[in-house]
C-alpha cells in the first residue's frame, strides 16, 4: 500500500477514533468517510483491532520522536525531563486527535485489556520512568514511584489540550487565549516541583 494512502487511512482512523471512541466506530464508517467499501479497508487492515492498533502505534512512534528531541538538547536529566513535558504539551496541542484518543483509550479499555496482545504505549512509558529515576533525587524511586509521577505529568497535560474546545464555549476565545498562557506557567512549575520535590 502506498505510504500517502496508508497515512490517509490511519489519519481518518486516528480522528473517527478520537470523536467516538473504539466502540463507537466502525469499519464501514471508516471506509465511508474516505470513499471506501468495508472490503477495501479490511484488505489493507484485516479488522478494525489491528487498524486501530496501528493508530496506537503511530501514536506511540510520534512520542519516541518527542523523547528523543528532549533527549538531545542536554545531558542534565532534570532539564531532559522539563524540556520533553513541555514539548509533550505542544505536541498534545498540535495533534488534538491524538490527545483525545489517548483518553478515551484510558476511559474505554476496559473491555479490550484482559485480551490486549500488544501494549504500543509501554515502551513510551518505560522511557518516561527511566527519565524520571535518571534525575539525581529520584534515582533510588521505584518504577511505581516514577511512573505515578510521569502520569500526573501527562494527565495534567492532556486534561487541559482536551478541554480547548469547553474551555472556549465556556469562557471565550480570548479568555481561553489567556488561560493558555497562564496554563504553560503553571505546568513549568508544577513540572519543577515534582522534579524537586523528592
Amino acid at each position: 500500500m502506498a505510504r500517502d494512502t496508508r497515512t490517509q487511512f490511519l489519519d481518518e482512523a486516528e480522528a473517527l477514533f478520537a470523536q467516538r471512541g473504539f466502540y463507537g466506530v466502525s469499519i464501514a464508517a471508516i471506509g465511508d468517510a474516505m470513499g471506501l467499501t468495508k472490503q477495501a479497508l479490511l484488505h489493507h487492515f484485516d479488522s478494525k483491532e489491528k487498524l486501530y492498533g496501528e493508530v496506537l502505534k503511530r501514536i506511540s512512534e510520534s512520542f519516541d520522536g518527542v523523547v528523543e528531541k528532549a533527549a538531545a538538547g542536554t545531558d542534565d536529566p532534570r532539564a531532559r525531563l522539563r524540556a520533553f513535558l513541555l514539548q509533550l504539551y505542544t505536541a498534545s496541542g498540535d495533534r488534538p486527535s491524538q490527545t483525545q484518543l489517548l483518553m478515551r483509550e484510558l476511559l474505554d479499555n476496559r473491555r479490550r485489556a484482559d485480551t490486549a496482545g500488544t501494549w504500543y504505549l509501554k515502551r513510551f512509558l518505560e522511557h518516561l520512568i527511566a527519565m524520571v529515576q535518571a534525575i539525581p533525587n529520584w534515582q533510588d524511586a521505584s518504577d511505581a514511584e516514577a511512573l505515578s509521577f510521569a502520569y500526573q505529568m501527562i494527565g495534567a497535560i492532556n486534561y487541559f489540550q482536551i478541554s480547548q474546545p469547553t474551555l472556549t464555549g465556556i469562557f471565550g476565545g480570548a479568555e481561553y487565549t489567556a488561560l493558555e498562557q497562564a496554563y504553560r506557567g503553571q505546568l513549568e512549575r508544577l513540572i519543577d516541583a515534582g522534579i524537586a520535590a523528592r
